[in-house]
């Protein structure tokens, strides 16, 4: 099951926070602003009109808020597929959204969702002022798993309208506001991992339970079945020697087991099979050791760290899992 790095640590580590703030007129520096090493964004004017910016981005780890306020008329195109769950939250003006089959209009009272499509380009109208918020799709689909109690992998099919005068919309509007205050300069939530780490996770459980999705409906059900007791003492396991070279064998005798039963534990309650199960987690570890900006590593000695050891297969299995190379992360 994906995880994010205080799952795989096992404590609240302080993320690391950045703020970056940006003003001007120019709409090439706008276009750099916007984009992403791996999700570049293009921006063009309408009939040449002058246009004016003024935007600050916040990051914490797998979620970073904005306050972005614009001049003038002007098209932003998605060059290619982003990684992060995008929710635009509108405070003043207007902005039509590209979406398959239909344009979204987001305005005040509406705030639009989208999953990072590469043809969501966007028409905006100034003045227009916005929160953002950016959710990397890793953490949405690992909270959703703990949810559903198995692995969800891909697209969620998220419906792209969010109705900000609903008490679901009014509550996400106040939760993006005290993430921008709580992580700005001298900001409480800079002092505090537990308090963020919550807020967070409370940003992406909201949307999970209150946005319609493809998995909105099994969400609705009566709660599952609890997950035996053998397979939460091998997850447990797994995490207490995540970077050790454990067998299968040595699970199960964690366990107390059979292999053959572990395994049909794991096929009923999480989608998988307990050695999946184990690399998830470890991918997840180089992946959240990759971002960190902290760390000076090199690809090959944070592979090996959490257990890989033939870079050629592990570049090919981190690429299936989260779309790029390690070494576009390093980048990002």
């Amino acid at each position: 099951m994906p995880i994010h790095a205080g799952d795989t640590l096992g404590n609240k580590a302080m993320p690391p926070i950045s703020k970056v703030a940006f003003s001007g007129t120019d709409v090439d520096q706008l276009s750099e602003i916007l984009s992403t090493p791996r999700s570049p964004i293009s921006v063009t004017t309408l009939d040449k009109s002058p246009v004016a910016f003024r935007c600050s981005f916040l990051s914490a780890g797998a979620v970073s808020v904005a306050d972005c306020s614009y001049e003038g008329t002007f098209v932003a195109k998605r060059e290619a597929p982003g990684e992060k769950i995008d929710i635009f939250l509108p405070m003043q003006g207007n902005a039509v959204f590209n979406y398959p089959g239909k344009p979204i209009e987001s305005t005040p009272a509406r705030a639009a969702i989208f999953e990072g499509e590469s043809d969501n380009g966007a028409l905006l109208i100034g003045p227009r002022r916005h929160l953002a918020l950016f959710i990397d799709k890793p953490k949405v689909l690992s909270l959703l798993s703990h949810m559903l109690d198995r692995t969800i992998r891909g697209k969620i099919n998220i419906d792209p309208y969010i109705d900000l005068t609903s008490n679901s919309g009014l509550a996400l509007m106040h939760l993006a506001e005290q993430l921008h205050r709580g992580l700005d300069e001298n900001g409480a939530l800079r002092r505090s991992p537990l308090a963020l780490a919550s807020l967070c996770d409370a940003v992406t459980y909201l949307i999970l339970e209150n946005c319609q999705h493809g998995y909105s409906d099994a969400l609705a059900q009566s709660v599952p079945s609890p997950v035996p007791r053998h397979v939460k003492r091998a997850i447990d396991f797994m995490h207490e020697h995540i970077a050790e070279p454990i067998s299968l064998a040595e699970i199960a005798v964690a366990t107390n087991v059979s292999i053959r039963t572990l395994q049909q534990g794991f096929r009923q309650f999480r989608n998988t099979t307990p050695m999946s199960h184990l690399r998830e987690l470890r991918l997840a570890a180089v992946h959240c050791d990759l971002l960190d900006s902290r760390l000076k590593s090199s690809i090959s000695d944070v592979a090996a760290k959490w257990g890989f050891t033939h870079l050629g297969r592990f570049a090919a299995e981190y690429k299936k899992r989260f779309g790029h190379l390690p070494s576009e992360a390093l980048k990002a």
